[in-house]
Protein backbone atom coordinates (compact mmCIF):
# COMPACT_ATOMS: atom_id res chain seq x y z
CA UNK A 1 0.00 0.00 0.00
CA UNK A 2 0.96 3.63 -0.44
CA UNK A 3 1.36 5.87 2.59
CA UNK A 4 2.85 9.21 3.63
CA UNK A 5 6.20 8.88 5.38
CA UNK A 6 8.49 11.40 7.07
CA UNK A 7 12.04 11.47 5.70
CA UNK A 8 15.24 12.39 7.56
CA UNK A 9 14.68 16.06 6.72
CA UNK A 10 11.18 15.96 8.27
CA UNK A 11 9.60 16.24 4.83
CA UNK A 12 6.44 14.35 3.88
CA UNK A 13 7.10 11.81 1.13
CA UNK A 14 5.21 8.87 -0.34
CA UNK A 15 6.40 5.36 0.45
CA UNK A 16 5.15 1.79 0.06
CA UNK A 17 4.77 -1.15 2.41
CA UNK A 18 2.43 -4.18 2.75
CA UNK A 19 -1.01 -3.31 4.06
CA UNK A 20 -1.64 -4.08 7.75
CA UNK A 21 -2.43 -7.63 8.83
CA UNK A 22 -5.50 -7.58 11.04
CA UNK A 23 -6.05 -9.50 14.28
CA UNK A 24 -9.19 -11.52 14.86
CA UNK A 25 -10.95 -8.60 16.56
CA UNK A 26 -10.01 -6.00 13.95
CA UNK A 27 -11.24 -4.70 10.59
CA UNK A 28 -9.19 -3.45 7.66
CA UNK A 29 -10.38 -0.12 6.29
CA UNK A 30 -9.78 1.22 2.79
CA UNK A 31 -9.19 4.85 3.66
CA UNK A 32 -11.02 7.51 1.65
CA UNK A 33 -10.41 10.54 3.86
CA UNK A 34 -8.28 11.29 6.91
CA UNK A 35 -8.35 14.13 9.42
CA UNK A 36 -5.29 16.25 10.13
CA UNK A 37 -4.48 16.84 13.79
CA UNK A 38 -1.89 18.90 15.60
CA UNK A 39 -0.49 15.63 16.95
CA UNK A 40 0.49 14.80 13.36
CA UNK A 41 2.67 17.90 13.25
CA UNK A 42 4.27 17.04 16.59
CA UNK A 43 4.96 13.46 15.51
CA UNK A 44 6.41 14.65 12.21
CA UNK A 45 9.07 16.60 14.11
CA UNK A 46 9.81 13.85 16.61
CA UNK A 47 7.89 15.31 19.54
CA UNK A 48 4.99 12.87 19.81
CA UNK A 49 5.91 9.28 18.89
CA UNK A 50 3.27 6.63 18.36
CA UNK A 51 2.48 4.46 21.39
CA UNK A 52 4.42 1.21 21.62
CA UNK A 53 3.07 -1.42 19.24
CA UNK A 54 1.08 1.04 17.13
CA UNK A 55 1.73 2.13 13.55
CA UNK A 56 4.39 4.82 13.21
CA UNK A 57 2.54 6.26 10.19
CA UNK A 58 0.93 9.65 10.82
CA UNK A 59 -2.84 9.97 11.16
CA UNK A 60 -5.15 9.59 14.15
CA UNK A 61 -8.53 9.28 12.45
CA UNK A 62 -9.82 7.91 9.19
CA UNK A 63 -13.00 7.25 7.25
CA UNK A 64 -13.59 4.67 4.55
CA UNK A 65 -14.93 1.23 3.73
CA UNK A 66 -14.39 -2.09 5.50
CA UNK A 67 -12.59 -4.49 3.16
CA UNK A 68 -11.79 -7.28 5.64
CA UNK A 69 -13.10 -8.45 9.02
CA UNK A 70 -11.39 -10.62 11.62
CA UNK A 71 -13.00 -13.93 12.63
CA UNK A 72 -14.16 -12.61 16.01
CA UNK A 73 -15.75 -9.46 14.61
CA UNK A 74 -19.51 -9.20 15.05
CA UNK A 75 -21.84 -6.49 13.80
CA UNK A 76 -19.64 -5.34 10.92
CA UNK A 77 -19.26 -6.59 7.36
CA UNK A 78 -17.24 -5.90 4.25
CA UNK A 79 -18.58 -2.83 2.49
CA UNK A 80 -19.73 -0.98 5.61
CA UNK A 81 -18.87 2.72 5.60
CA UNK A 82 -17.20 3.65 8.88
CA UNK A 83 -15.04 6.22 10.62
CA UNK A 84 -12.72 5.64 13.53
CA UNK A 85 -10.11 6.93 15.91
CA UNK A 86 -6.75 5.20 15.40
CA UNK A 87 -3.51 5.41 17.36
CA UNK A 88 -1.59 5.75 14.09
CA UNK A 89 -1.67 4.79 10.42
CA UNK A 90 -4.31 7.13 9.01
CA UNK A 91 -2.13 8.66 6.29
CA UNK A 92 -2.26 5.47 4.23
CA UNK A 93 -4.44 3.58 1.77
CA UNK A 94 -5.35 0.99 4.41
CA UNK A 95 -5.54 1.09 8.19
CA UNK A 96 -6.55 -1.54 10.73
CA UNK A 97 -8.95 -0.73 13.56
CA UNK A 98 -10.36 -2.60 16.53
CA UNK A 99 -13.96 -3.38 15.64
CA UNK A 100 -15.15 -1.99 18.98
CA UNK A 101 -13.74 1.41 18.02
CA UNK A 102 -15.61 1.75 14.72
CA UNK A 103 -18.56 4.09 14.22
CA UNK A 104 -20.97 3.71 11.32
CA UNK A 105 -20.87 6.63 8.91
CA UNK A 106 -24.37 8.19 8.90
CA UNK A 107 -25.98 8.39 5.48
CA UNK A 108 -26.18 12.18 5.76
CA UNK A 109 -22.40 12.53 6.13
CA UNK A 110 -19.72 12.34 3.46
CA UNK A 111 -16.46 10.44 3.87
CA UNK A 112 -14.77 13.80 4.42
CA UNK A 113 -17.20 14.68 7.21
CA UNK A 114 -16.66 11.26 8.75
CA UNK A 115 -12.92 11.86 8.78
CA UNK A 116 -13.57 15.16 10.57
CA UNK A 117 -15.60 13.60 13.35
CA UNK A 118 -13.82 10.94 15.42
CA UNK A 119 -10.87 12.75 16.96
CA UNK A 120 -12.59 16.04 17.75
CA UNK A 121 -15.92 14.74 18.99
CA UNK A 122 -14.46 11.89 21.03
CA UNK A 123 -11.86 14.21 22.56
CA UNK A 124 -14.51 16.82 23.31
CA UNK A 125 -16.87 14.18 24.71
CA UNK A 126 -14.13 12.70 26.89
CA UNK A 127 -13.22 16.15 28.22
CA UNK A 128 -16.72 17.39 28.91
CA UNK A 129 -18.50 14.24 30.05
CA UNK A 130 -16.12 11.38 30.90
CA UNK A 131 -13.75 13.65 32.84
CA UNK A 132 -15.56 16.87 33.75
CA UNK A 133 -19.01 15.28 34.26
CA UNK A 134 -20.76 18.16 32.54
CA UNK A 135 -24.42 18.54 33.45
CA UNK A 136 -27.24 20.57 31.95
CA UNK A 137 -27.02 24.26 32.76
CA UNK A 138 -23.31 24.31 33.57
CA UNK A 139 -21.24 27.32 32.56
CA UNK A 140 -18.48 26.24 30.18
CA UNK A 141 -15.33 28.02 28.99
CA UNK A 142 -13.67 26.58 25.87
CA UNK A 143 -10.32 27.93 24.75
CA UNK A 144 -9.50 27.87 21.02
CA UNK A 145 -13.18 27.66 20.23
CA UNK A 146 -12.68 27.62 16.46
CA UNK A 147 -10.35 24.62 16.55
CA UNK A 148 -11.59 21.16 15.68
CA UNK A 149 -12.03 20.12 19.32
CA UNK A 150 -13.38 23.54 20.20
CA UNK A 151 -16.05 23.46 17.50
CA UNK A 152 -17.12 20.00 18.64
CA UNK A 153 -17.13 20.96 22.32
CA UNK A 154 -19.36 23.98 21.63
CA UNK A 155 -21.96 21.77 19.96
CA UNK A 156 -21.91 19.05 22.62
CA UNK A 157 -22.20 21.54 25.47
CA UNK A 158 -25.03 23.45 23.79
CA UNK A 159 -26.85 20.17 23.14
CA UNK A 160 -26.92 19.81 26.94
CA UNK A 161 -28.30 23.34 27.38
CA UNK A 162 -25.11 24.75 28.87
CA UNK A 163 -23.91 28.35 28.74
CA UNK A 164 -20.81 28.40 26.51
CA UNK A 165 -18.10 31.05 26.34
CA UNK A 166 -15.10 30.60 24.04
CA UNK A 167 -11.82 32.36 23.39
CA UNK A 168 -10.53 32.97 19.85
CA UNK A 169 -7.91 35.04 18.06
CA UNK A 170 -9.86 36.72 15.27
CA UNK A 171 -13.22 38.19 14.35
CA UNK A 172 -13.74 35.55 11.66
CA UNK A 173 -13.26 32.79 14.23
CA UNK A 174 -15.56 34.60 16.64
CA UNK A 175 -18.36 34.64 14.07
CA UNK A 176 -17.84 30.94 13.35
CA UNK A 177 -18.17 30.07 17.04
CA UNK A 178 -21.31 32.15 17.45
CA UNK A 179 -22.79 30.37 14.44
CA UNK A 180 -22.15 27.04 16.20
CA UNK A 181 -24.11 28.23 19.22
CA UNK A 182 -21.55 29.82 21.54
CA UNK A 183 -23.22 32.36 23.82
CA UNK A 184 -20.24 34.71 23.93
CA UNK A 185 -16.81 34.96 22.35
CA UNK A 186 -13.75 36.67 23.80
CA UNK A 187 -11.09 37.72 21.29
CA UNK A 188 -7.91 37.40 23.33
CA UNK A 189 -6.15 39.98 21.15
CA UNK A 190 -8.69 42.59 22.23
CA UNK A 191 -9.86 41.55 25.69
CA UNK A 192 -8.61 39.53 28.64
CA UNK A 193 -10.98 36.66 29.36
CA UNK A 194 -10.30 36.89 33.12
CA UNK A 195 -11.43 40.52 33.25
CA UNK A 196 -14.44 39.74 31.07
CA UNK A 197 -15.47 36.84 33.31
CA UNK A 198 -15.21 38.93 36.47
CA UNK A 199 -17.96 41.14 35.07
CA UNK A 200 -20.14 38.67 33.18
CA UNK A 201 -19.67 35.28 34.90
CA UNK A 202 -19.13 36.39 38.47
CA UNK A 203 -19.58 32.92 40.01
CA UNK A 204 -17.13 31.41 37.56
CA UNK A 205 -17.15 28.54 35.08
CA UNK A 206 -18.12 25.03 36.12
CA UNK A 207 -16.05 23.44 33.34
CA UNK A 208 -13.03 24.79 31.46
CA UNK A 209 -11.48 23.00 28.46
CA UNK A 210 -7.96 24.26 27.84
CA UNK A 211 -5.54 23.51 25.00
CA UNK A 212 -3.24 26.43 25.81
CA UNK A 213 -1.59 25.61 29.13
CA UNK A 214 1.23 27.96 30.10
CA UNK A 215 -0.01 31.04 31.92
CA UNK A 216 -3.61 30.08 31.14
CA UNK A 217 -3.49 27.59 34.02
CA UNK A 218 -3.53 30.33 36.64
CA UNK A 219 -6.03 32.35 34.64
CA UNK A 220 -8.34 29.35 34.50
CA UNK A 221 -8.09 28.99 38.27
CA UNK A 222 -9.12 32.62 38.65
CA UNK A 223 -12.30 32.17 36.61
CA UNK A 224 -13.27 28.69 37.80
CA UNK A 225 -16.37 28.26 39.92
CA UNK A 226 -16.62 26.51 43.26
CA UNK A 227 -16.03 22.80 42.54
CA UNK A 228 -14.95 23.80 39.03
CA UNK A 229 -13.33 21.24 36.73
CA UNK A 230 -10.44 22.23 34.48
CA UNK A 231 -9.39 19.80 31.72
CA UNK A 232 -6.03 20.45 30.04
CA UNK A 233 -5.59 18.82 26.63
CA UNK A 234 -2.52 20.50 25.19
CA UNK A 235 0.14 23.15 25.82
CA UNK A 236 0.09 25.51 22.87
CA UNK A 237 0.98 28.35 25.26
CA UNK A 238 3.88 26.58 26.90
CA UNK A 239 4.87 23.54 28.92
CA UNK A 240 5.30 25.30 32.24
CA UNK A 241 3.07 27.48 34.37
CA UNK A 242 4.72 29.43 37.15
CA UNK A 243 3.38 30.27 40.61
CA UNK A 244 0.22 28.16 40.61
CA UNK A 245 -2.18 29.61 43.17
CA UNK A 246 -2.70 26.59 45.41
CA UNK A 247 -4.78 28.65 47.85
CA UNK A 248 -7.41 29.34 45.20
CA UNK A 249 -7.38 25.69 44.14
CA UNK A 250 -8.15 24.73 47.72
CA UNK A 251 -10.69 27.45 48.40
CA UNK A 252 -12.62 26.67 45.24
CA UNK A 253 -12.14 22.89 45.51
CA UNK A 254 -11.02 22.89 41.86
CA UNK A 255 -10.22 19.66 40.03
CA UNK A 256 -7.47 19.93 37.41
CA UNK A 257 -7.13 17.01 34.99
CA UNK A 258 -4.62 16.64 32.18
CA UNK A 259 -5.53 14.13 29.51
CA UNK A 260 -4.56 12.69 26.15
CA UNK A 261 -6.56 10.16 24.17
CA UNK A 262 -4.08 8.55 21.79
CA UNK A 263 -2.28 6.41 24.37
CA UNK A 264 -5.42 5.17 26.13
CA UNK A 265 -5.91 1.40 26.01
CA UNK A 266 -8.35 -0.27 23.64
CA UNK A 267 -10.92 -0.97 26.36
CA UNK A 268 -11.04 2.71 27.36
CA UNK A 269 -11.46 3.75 23.72
CA UNK A 270 -14.13 1.13 23.11
CA UNK A 271 -16.13 2.39 26.09
CA UNK A 272 -15.66 5.99 24.98
CA UNK A 273 -16.93 5.18 21.49
CA UNK A 274 -19.90 3.31 22.94
CA UNK A 275 -20.78 6.09 25.40
CA UNK A 276 -20.49 8.81 22.75
CA UNK A 277 -22.58 6.78 20.32
CA UNK A 278 -25.27 6.21 22.94
CA UNK A 279 -25.44 9.87 23.92
CA UNK A 280 -24.86 11.72 20.66
CA UNK A 281 -24.98 9.45 17.58
CA UNK A 282 -28.69 10.23 17.04
CA UNK A 283 -27.74 13.93 16.90
CA UNK A 284 -25.18 13.19 14.19
CA UNK A 285 -27.87 11.42 12.18
CA UNK A 286 -30.38 14.25 12.45
CA UNK A 287 -27.77 16.95 11.88
CA UNK A 288 -28.13 18.63 15.27
CA UNK A 289 -24.38 18.24 15.68
CA UNK A 290 -21.99 18.05 12.75
CA UNK A 291 -18.29 18.24 12.01
CA UNK A 292 -16.88 21.57 10.88
CA UNK A 293 -14.50 21.38 7.91
CA UNK A 294 -12.22 24.26 7.02
CA UNK A 295 -10.56 22.77 3.93
CA UNK A 296 -9.96 19.52 2.09
CA UNK A 297 -6.74 18.67 0.27
CA UNK A 298 -5.56 15.81 -1.93
CA UNK A 299 -3.12 13.84 0.18
CA UNK A 300 -0.33 14.97 -2.13
CA UNK A 301 -0.83 18.39 -0.48
CA UNK A 302 -0.52 17.15 3.10
CA UNK A 303 2.35 19.57 3.72
CA UNK A 304 0.12 22.51 2.78
CA UNK A 305 -2.47 21.32 5.27
CA UNK A 306 0.21 21.00 7.96
CA UNK A 307 1.41 24.55 7.32
CA UNK A 308 -2.13 25.90 7.54
CA UNK A 309 -2.62 24.20 10.91
CA UNK A 310 0.78 25.32 12.19
CA UNK A 311 -0.19 28.91 11.38
CA UNK A 312 -3.54 28.56 13.21
CA UNK A 313 -5.38 29.56 10.04
CA UNK A 314 -8.09 26.90 10.12
CA UNK A 315 -11.62 27.06 11.48
CA UNK A 316 -12.57 23.46 12.14
CA UNK A 317 -10.93 20.45 10.51
CA UNK A 318 -8.43 20.00 7.71
CA UNK A 319 -9.01 16.85 5.66
CA UNK A 320 -6.83 14.81 3.29
CA UNK A 321 -8.52 12.89 0.48
CA UNK A 322 -6.99 9.62 -0.67
CA UNK A 323 -7.77 8.50 -4.23
CA UNK A 324 -9.08 5.00 -4.74
CA UNK A 325 -6.62 2.52 -6.26
CA UNK A 326 -8.33 -0.57 -4.88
Amino acid sequence: MKYISVDTDKQLVFAHQPHPVIDEDECLIKVVAVGVNRADLLQRYGKYPAPAGESSILGLEACGDIVECGRQVNGWKVGDKVFALVAGGGYSEFVKVKATQLIKLPQNLTYQQGAATAEVFLTAYQSLFTIAQLTAGDKVLIHAGASGVGSAAIQLAKAKKCQVVVTVGSEVKAKACLALGADHVVNYHEEDFVQWAKVHVKNGFDVIVDVVGGDYVNKNIQVAALDGRIVILSMLGGRYSESIDIAKLLMKRITVTASTLRNRDEHYKAKLVNDFSTDFYPLLINGEIKPVIDSTFPWQSADTAHKKMANNENIGKLILEIPSTY
